[in-house]
């Protein structure tokens, strides 16, 4: 695969008639995270929804290992090495712990990842596999959709609001996971609305505010103050 694993220009997404991108263009490279900031409909899930198929764009306006996928369907898109940890978990509440997390494997890539693997990461899951996946706490629930995400073994993995909803100690533990799940290499685009911890995360970043991107750069190099300009629109 290319350096740039994900090259995403001009893009304008929309619901019927509504519009909601605006000539969004970033890319990522490859082994890179990268933070989507910006405040509620600012555009960041249509953004993660454009690029995993749930909306269909022009070909070139997504670019994938430099293939145009724009127009692709989801599951094309997850075959391809593209995987999403979507916004309110979304597990299958009939199914349990482990069930949901082989669900993640069906595309039978190959990698790092595997039952033992996400496991190890967190243990919590194995003590828990057999119950329902719903009867975890939310916590818990966060970590099953993280783990079925990694079980497809995706070359880019898409976090879309990946501490909304729960606790500082549960956000804290999550984050401090992050490095062991991307560090193989995987790419990834951490969609969040707390800044601190999208910044302290991410090698770059990007904020959308009203479906166009505001800000961009490296994540050390910008200031809190352009960033919250670009955020709330300031300036």
């Amino acid at each position: 695969m290319p350096d740039t694993v994900l090259d995403i220009s001009g893009l304008d997404s929309f619901y019927g008639d509504f519009q909601a991108l605006y000539g969004v263009s970033m890319r990522i490279e490859k082994g890179e995270v990268i933070a989507v900031i910006g405040a509620n409909g600012a555009g960041k899930t249509t953004l993660m929804r454009s690029v995993t198929g749930l909306l269909s764009n022009k070909p070139d306006m997504i670019r994938y290992g430099g293939q145009p996928i724009g127009h692709w369907r989801a599951d094309q898109v997850a075959a391809a090495g593209i995987a999403m940890v979507p916004e309110g978990r979304q597990l299958f509440p009939s199914l349990s712990v482990e069930e949901n997390l082989v669900i993640g494997g069906q595309m039978k890539r190959t990698g790092p990842w595997s039952l033992p693997a996400v496991y190890e990461l967190f243990p919590v899951l194995k003590e828990r596999r057999d119950q329902a996946s719903t009867s975890l706490s939310g916590g818990q629930q966060q970590m099953v959709a993280i783990g079925r995400a990694l079980m497809a073994n995706p070359d880019l993995l898409l976090f879309d609001e990946i501490s909304l909803g729960l606790a500082p100690i549960i956000i804290k533990s999550i984050y401090e996971a992050l490095p062991g799940i991307i560090g193989s290499g995987m790419s990834a685009v951490v969609v969040e609305q707390d800044i601190v911890k999208a910044v302290a995360v991410s090698d770059r970043v990007y904020c959308l505010q009203e479906g166009r991107v505001s800000l961009e750069g490296r994540s050390g190099e910008i200031s809190r103050d352009a960033i919250s300009k670009a955020y709330f629109g300031i300036g």
